[in-house]
């Protein structure tokens, strides 16, 4: 007899995500549900504006990729706009940008992902001696010395750990599935989890400072402006390039030291599950039989990002490809066309009745509620709207985007630096091709990625170095506003840490008169769209056996390793659903 599971709240995550599912008498999901059960308003806030704030509001879609919003909400007013950064401008938010993702990747793996593949309590069991000798074994197969190369090390984080259990309690641990049969590390590799993931919170913080270095601040930074950025002192000054090299540097040790051997430990105790497709090379390539427990869509689009050089915001060289692979087929990767990008609401909780382009895209809620059976569950009205995200299209077709996406696409197109990257990786661990096309793929994609970003941010900052040393230091562009602001329309689309995105803007009379984003959970945590095809989540999950349906944790490590980012606005709400309060915004104030 098939059961309901209800897994609402989804935590680790940012913002809010209900999955329901549906599983068979051998506890396998026959069917999966995708619903954001909170309201983001940004687009109507924004209309109204001036162009050139919005960048400052945009940002507050999300408190973790805030800078990522930010610039590409500038970008999309400059496009709008014709206007070309100059080269300093380009390298500085290269650096702020990636700062973001090296920092974001890390926290992920380590304090959003790892309690999903490592067991905590059986860490208290390993052997100190063992675990370091562990250690030494998975930082071979990275090709570096461990991070940790200490029995006493890992003896003292043991018993930090075991004190909390015997006062009763795990602090950040506590309300784990610990002893879930689907739990694979031995003792010493939970230990060596267990040890990183608590280094990391020291490392993270960190890895901040470098966006705050050049942003001004973080969370939030504020230096990028429309026409290019602000930190022009930063620049100026050695000392602050040279503090962010020395953290990009510190940072990088524990990415190559800890991050990725922490990777190639579970990526190859969790291997049955990521090649349990049983695909070949040759079936890879052709598009069949691929992928692992969830593998999901197999569809992946990256909108490209990073600019190398200065021939223009859409004619740059970029370090990540754009383009799209279908079907898991890596023999080819196809041009992304921007017409084809459409939002489809049918399942989702706004008025609509077609598929639009997001220039033409309208956010008007229509709430529809649960359904309230008998049984006391309000469940989603799967058959009708059940979310607050709405469902892009790509081609008509449902597409993922992503680490993995950035990296498929990348091999797909041959290009050198990132095919580098993920070989090495797959030959260093061993790994099959097939195996990227899983739960255990997803991240390990991210960690490969992470990777090539500290390493080529070093040639970044150097390169900014040079051109300050040399005496350029220009770092903004004037245009005049008055003569394009009657009519125009732009968009900034590159990349996020967690996949493509895009912003809209539509100006009419120097004010804004449509705007629209399309975030990267959007693509990946949409509800069914108009012909009832599943978004990467909810796909995803199909097929994922259950060891234990009380304790849903493969539900739960297959969703974090999309890294979800729910949350686009801030909510006040009453635990009983209670209305607390009204408030009406006036977007015809200025700020």
């Amino acid at each position: 007899m098939s059961k309901h599971i209800v897994v609402d709240p989804i935590t680790r995550i940012e913002g809010h995500l209900r999955i329901e599912a549906v599983i068979d008498e051998n506890n396998t999901i026959v069917d999966a549900y995708s619903a954001s059960t909170m309201f983001r308003g940004i687009e109507t806030i924004l209309q109204g504006r001036d162009p050139r704030d919005c960048g400052l509001l945009a940002m507050r879609i999300c408190g973790v990729c805030t800078g990522t919003h930010y610039q590409r909400s500038i970008e999309a007013v400059e496009d709008a706009f014709d206007i070309t950064i100059p080269k300093n401008a380009r390298i500085v938010r290269n650096l702020i940008q990636g700062a973001l993702y090296v920092h974001d990747h890390v926290v992920h793996f380590y304090h959003l992902h790892a309690l999903d593949f490592v067991d905590v309590v059986s860490a208290l069991s390993a052997d100190p001696a063992k675990t370091a000798a562990e250690a030494r074994k998975w930082a071979g197969v990275a090709g570096v010395s461990p991070f940790i190369d200490g029995e006493s090390q890992f003896k003292e984080i043991q018993d930090r750990v075991a004190k909390f259990v015997k006062q009763g309690r795990l602090g950040i641990f506590g309300n784990g599935y610990w002893g879930n049969p689907h739990y694979k590390l031995t003792p010493e590799q939970n230990l060596i989890g267990v040890a990183h993931y608590l280094i990391a919170l020291d490392v993270q913080r960190d890895l901040a400072k470098m966006q705050a270095i050049f942003g001004g601040k973080n969370p939030h930074p504020q230096s990028i402006v429309v026409g290019g950025v602000t930190c022009v002192q930063d620049i100026q000054n050695p000392a602050r390039i040279a503090l962010f090299k020395s953290l990009l540097l510190e940072g990088t040790k524990f990415v190559k030291q800890a991050y990725l051997p922490d990777v190639y430990m579970a990526g190859t105790m969790y291997a049955g599950e990521a090649t349990d497709s049983k695909a070949t090379f040759s079936e890879l390539v052709g598009g069949k039989g691929v992928g692992g427990t969830g593998g999901g869509l197999l569809n992946f689009m990256s909108y490209g990002d990073f600019r190398l050089d200065d021939t223009g915001f859409y004619k740059s060289a970029l370090l990540f490809p754009k383009g799209v692979v279908m079907g898991g087929d890596i023999s080819k990767v196809l041009p992304l066309d921007e017409a084809k990008i459409m939002e489809d609401v049918t399942h989702a909780w706004y008025k609509g009745d077609k598929p639009l382009h997001p220039y033409e895209g309208q956010t008007i809620p229509e709430y529809t509620g649960l359904d309230k059976r008998s049984d006391g569950i309000a469940y989603l009205k799967t058959k009708e709207k059940y979310s607050w995200i709405k469902s892009p299209i790509y081609n008509d077709a449902r597409v993922e985007v992503g680490p993995l996406a950035r990296m498929v696409i990348g091999v797909a197109s041959k290009d050198e630096r990132i095919t580098k990257y993920v070989t090495n990786f797959l030959k260093r661990g061993n790994l099959p091709v097939s195996v990227l096309f899983s739960t255990v793929g997803r991240t390990a994609a991210r960690a490969i990625e992470t990777e090539l970003m500290a390493d080529v941010m070093v040639e970044w900052i150097d390169e900014l170095a040079k051109n300050a040393a040399a005496g350029d230091l220009k770092t903004w562009a004037e245009f005049d506003f008055d003569e394009v602001s009657v009519s125009a329309k732009g968009r900034g689309m590159a990349e996020a840490p967690r996949g493509a995105l895009g912003h809209w803007v539509s100006v009419a009379d120097g004010k804004v008169v449509n705007y629209q984003a399309i975030v990267p959970s959007t693509w990946n945590a949409a509800p069914r769209d108009y012909k009832n095809r599943m978004g990467a989540y909810e796909a995803s999950l199909i097929g994922t056996k259950v060891a234990n349906p009380e304790q849903p944790l493969e539900i739960i490590r297959t969703i974090h390793s999309f890294d979800p980012c729910i949350a686009c606005a801030v909510h006040v709400v009453d635990t009983k659903g209670k209305e607390l309060a009204v408030y009406k915004v006036d977007t015809s104030c200025s700020i």
